[in-house]
């Protein structure tokens, strides 16, 4: 075999990647890229962050910037962000030579919605008068609205998660239908359904703390008394008010953020996630968008919010969406982070995705699994920060120079709902079935402990808590502090009844 017919056939761009080279553009990479070899060659390789696929070279679409619009279209997925930075730079004479050799072609039509909507232009093209209406975005491969609307000009049923001012996009992965498939609602109405109504009821009042505890630990912050108690009161309001709307979201900043600190509206500086790391010097990890560009953007996410509230969406990928979504804007100087989280069961609990009265301890398992929480965060931080150009004074403000609004409008949210997923299915397979069970076993052992020493509630739980903390025996030093008036063999039975319960 000759050195020749050994050599990989060659490849070039195709789709997406061959507009975004052509007009030398710099985008956050799409989920698929596609390329076309000079033979026959088809073949598929994948990674976490990308899908690159082959085709042969019969696949090649032709030349013109419509025949590859067209192509990413069908193979590349509908990218919002890299279809807007396009189509200002792509001649609306292109687009619209492309849209009347096709009339009444789906992704002909799908590209001509798309250009208005996303550039704000109208085509020259009289409305269509003929032909089947058909889905903006394939239910099949994306999460959409269940209630589209329907666009007489194209044809077309809108059922986009938001519009032009904010949209998320969420592939319908293999990792999401399988978690679509588990119902964890009622894997979690099982788990509640064993135990009485009035151990649940006391189980709230851990749970609200633990969760309020580890939203503010995921920040480092350790909140006083009073703020603790104004996020728990919040936490009880999630299920039965709808937060997701500006005055609400002031009102819910105002509230867990130290009073110095409140926002009377979004903001209006430019801000940064980051930290110092010496003298005038700041390592910046996020770069927020632009205040001139916040407020269209969270009217958009109040609108998709409200979009997905009445159009069937699933719960997670909502909460997903808006969730994400508010702590991608940063609209707030702070609390955004705890808001943010406070949002996921705001969702679930008005979707009644969570039993009624019942809370989730998320930021839990967020906690615990901290660099999966993280990287949820980074998969859309890392390649915007390798776009956004920035300086900073010397005073640490920051001034964005470049445009960065379509980046943060058009997020594709597939890696965040999955991580949302997760979390969801962590906290009900653990965070709460370990609260209930210890609850529950809590019970039966101070029951036991009443039957050798019917000693006061208060003394048994501080008994039952020295001895957790130290392998299930009683210190010498609390023996000695707090409970002298037991006898030697009363403290053996009474370890010996709570290694049974929790050490077994």
């Amino acid at each position: 075999m000759s050195e020749s017919t050994m050599k990989e056939p060659l490849t070039r761009p195709v789709g997406y990647a061959a507009l975004i080279e052509r007009f030398g553009l710099d985008e956050i990479s799409n989920w698929h890229r596609s390329v076309i070899a000079s033979g026959s060659m088809h073949k598929v390789a994948s990674t976490a962050e990308l899908v690159e696929e082959v085709y042969p070279a019969k696949y090649w679409p032709g030349d013109e910037a419509g025949d590859h619009l067209e192509f990413a279209l069908k193979y590349d997925g509908t990218n919002l962000a890299i279809l807007a930075r396009l189509f200002q730079v792509i001649a609306m004479e292109d687009v619209l030579d492309y849209v009347k050799s096709r009339p009444i072609g789906k992704y002909a039509r799908r590209l001509w919605f798309l250009y208005e909507l996303l550039t704000g232009r109208q085509l020259p093209v009289e409305d269509l008068t003929k032909g089947n209406y058909v889905d903006l975005l394939d239910p099949e491969e994306y999460y959409t609205t269940g209630s589209a609307h329907p666009v007489r000009r194209q044809r077309i049923n809108d059922n986009l998660l938001g519009d032009a001012r904010f949209c998320p996009t969420i592939r319908r992965t293999d990792v999401l239908r399988g978690f679509e498939k588990t119902d964890l609602p009622a894997r979690c109405q099982r788990i509640v359904s064993s135990y009485s109504p009035h151990l649940l009821k006391r189980a709230m009042s851990y749970l609200y703390t633990k969760e309020t505890k580890s939203s503010f630990e995921i920040e480092h912050i350790k909140p006083n008394s009073t703020r603790t108690e104004r996020f728990i009161a919040l936490l009880q309001l999630a299920e039965k008010e709808d937060f997701c709307a500006k005055g609400r979201l002031l009102d819910l900043q105002n509230r867990i953020v130290d009073p110095r600190f409140r926002d009377t509206d979004y903001r209006t500086d430019q801000n940064y996630v980051g930290e110092t790391v010496g003298p005038q010097k700041e390592k910046v990890h996020f770069v927020c968008p632009k205040p001139g560009d916040l407020v269209g953007m969270m009217e958009g996410l109040v609108a998709s919010h409200k979009r997905m509230d009445t159009g069937d969406v699933p719960a997670v990928i909502h909460a997903a969406a808006v969730a994400y979504g508010f702590v991608f804007l940063h609209p707030f100087e702070d609390g955004n982070g705890r808001i943010h989280r406070f949002l996921i069961h705001n969702i679930l609990a008005r979707r009644k995705f969570t039993p009624a009265g019942l809370i989730f301890p998320v930021s839990a398992a967020m906690l615990k699994n901290l660099a999966d929480y993280d990287g949820s965060l980074e998969s859309f931080s890392r390649p915007l920060m390798m776009l956004v150009e920035y300086s900073m004074d010397e005073q640490g403000r920051m001034t964005v120079q470049n445009e960065t609004a379509n980046w943060y409008r058009f997020i594709d949210m597939t890696t965040q709902a999955e991580a949302l997923f997760r979390f969801v299915e962590q906290t009900i397979d653990t965070e709460l079935v370990e609260e209930l069970a210890f609850l529950a076993n809590y019970d039966e052992t101070k029951k036991a402990i009443q039957e050798i020493v019917d000693m006061p509630d208060r003394k048994i739980d501080l008994f039952i808590q020295a001895c957790l903390q130290n392998g299930g025996r009683l210190s010498a030093r609390k023996r000695t502090s707090h409970f002298e008036f037991l006898s030697d063999e009363e403290v053996t039975r009474i370890e010996e009844a709570i290694r049974s319960a929790y050490c077994a």
